[in-house]
C-alpha cells in the first residue's frame, strides 16, 4: 500500500520534554565557552545526551534563562503541532496517522478487469455500478494515481435487490476497511461526521473513527437509505441533516481540507470511497444529487435471484438439498406476484444454516 499525508498537523518526539530541551541547551553552552577558550571539544556528538558534562559551570542565573528557553520552545512547538487545543487523550489518538494513511492501489489493469468481473458474476443485476467501479480502477492504473479513487455512487432502485450488499462485498474484493451506517437511525450529520467540541455530548464521526483504527484513507463508506435520514434544525435556523453533512464530503476539492468538527483539524478524505443507497432518490436534495448521480438500479429476475442463492448457499456451506429446496420454493407461481428478493432468499439461507448446524437431539 502507499502512505499519503493525511493530517494537517506536526508531530514531536514526546520523549523531547522540557529537562530533555534543557540537557540539550545546557551541553551546547559548554561546548560554546570550551570552544571560546581554545580548550580541545570531545570527540561525540553535540546533541547526545550522553556527553560527558564539561568542566564549565553554570550560575542560577544562566540555568534559569536555560529553563525559560526551554519552556518557550516547548510552547513554539505546540503552537506549531496544531493540536494545542485537543485534550491529551485526543492527541493520541490522532497520534496514530502521524506517518499519514495508506491507500489500497489496483496493481494492474488486468487485475481491476478481474476484481470487476468477481463483481459482476455474483450481482450481473448491479452491472451499471459495477461499470462505474471497473473504469475507476482502472483508471487509477493507467493515470498512475498512487491509490484507488472511485467517484462517489448513489445506488437507486427498488428495495430488496442488495444495494447495500453489493456495497459490503466491493469493501471486500477490495479488501477495504467498511464501516455502514443507516441513515434511518443517524437522522443528523453527527454520527458520520461527529459533532463540534463544547458541547455536552461532543464525539468524533464514523466516519474518521473508521480510518483512525484502519488507518486507509480510501475506505469504503456505506450509507444506507440516504434519503430517509430527516432534516434536524437548531434552534438559530441551522441545518444539521446528514445530506448537508455529507456535501463537503463528496465534493474532492472542499474533501481535499476538510475540517473534523470535534477535532477541529484537517483532514484528507478525498480518498474516501462513498456508497449511499435510496430507494427514491427524488427526495433528496439537489445539492447532493449534483454530486453524486443516481445510478438507476432494476429488479433481479427468477434466474439471477436462483443464482444468487446457489452460490451464496455454497458460501455457507449450505449441503446441495437445501440449496436447491430454496431455489425452488423461491421459483413458486405464488412467489411471481411479487419482485424477488434478496432479504427474503437471505434470511431462508441463513435460517436453514442455523438448521443444519443445530445440535442433534437424541
Amino acid at each position: 500500500m502507499t502512505r499519503i499525508p493525511f493530517i494537517e498537523a506536526r508531530f514531536f518526539d514526546p520523549d523531547e520534554n522540557q529537562r530533555a530541551i534543557e540537557d540539550r541547551l545546557v551541553t551546547r553552552l559548554r561546548r560554546l565557552r570550551v570552544t571560546d577558550l581554545s580548550a580541545p571539544i570531545p570527540e561525540s556528538d553535540e546533541d547526545d545526551e550522553h556527553t560527558p558534562c564539561l568542566p564549565i559551570a553554570l550560575s542560577d542565573r544562566e540555568r534559569r534563562k536555560i529553563s525559560r528557553r526551554a519552556r518557550r520552545l516547548l510552547e513554539l512547538r505546540e503552537a506549531a503541532s496544531g493540536l494545542s487545543h485537543l485534550r491529551r487523550d485526543d492527541r493520541d489518538r490522532l497520534e496514530a496517522l502521524r506517518d499519514g494513511a495508506r491507500l489500497i492501489r489496483i496493481p494492474s489493469e488486468h487485475r481491476a478487469d478481474e476484481l470487476a468481473a468477481a463483481l459482476h458474476a455474483e450481482m450481473p443485476w448491479m452491472a451499471p455500478a459495477t461499470e462505474i467501479v471497473w473504469q475507476a480502477m482502472r483508471r487509477s492504473v493507467r493515470e498512475g494515481w498512487p491509490g484507488l479513487r472511485v467517484p462517489p455512487l448513489l445506488l437507486d432502485g427498488p428495495p430488496g435487490i442488495g444495494k447495500s450488499h453489493f456495497a459490503r462485498r466491493l469493501g471486500e474484493v477490495l479488501s477495504a476497511p467498511t464501516c455502514v451506517i443507516e441513515a434511518t437511525g443517524e437522522n443528523s450529520s453527527f454520527g458520520v461526521v461527529g459533532s463540534q467540541r463544547g458541547w455536552g455530548s461532543a464525539h468524533p464521526g464514523r466516519l474518521i473513527a473508521t480510518i483512525l483504527e484502519s488507518r486507509v484513507a480510501n475506505s469504503v463508506m456505506v450509507v444506507d437509505e440516504v434519503e430517509k435520514a430527516g432534516p434536524v434544525t437548531s434552534n438559530k435556523g441551522m441545518a444539521y441533516g446528514l445530506a448537508e453533512g455529507l456535501l463537503p464530503l463528496l465534493e474532492p476539492l472542499t474533501a481535499r481540507r476538510w475540517s473534523c468538527p470535534y477535532y477541529q483539524v484537517r483532514f484528507e478524505m478525498s480518498w474516501v470511497i462513498w456508497v449511499l443507497t435510496s430507494n427514491d432518490y427524488r427526495l433528496l436534495p439537489a445539492p447532493l444529487l449534483s454530486r453524486c448521480p443516481p445510478v438507476k438500479l432494476r429488479n433481479l429476475s427468477q434466474a439471477e435471484l436462483a443464482g444468487f442463492v446457489r452460490r451464496e448457499g455454497v458460501r455457507r456451506r449450505l449441503s446441495e438439498p437445501a440449496i436447491e429446496a430454496i431455489a425452488e420454493v423461491l421459483a413458486q407461481p405464488s412467489m411471481h406476484n411479487h419482485h424477488p428478493n434478496l432479504r427474503t432468499a437471505t434470511r431462508m439461507l441463513q435460517h436453514a444454516a442455523d438448521l443444519e448446524n443445530a445440535p442433534l437431539l437424541h
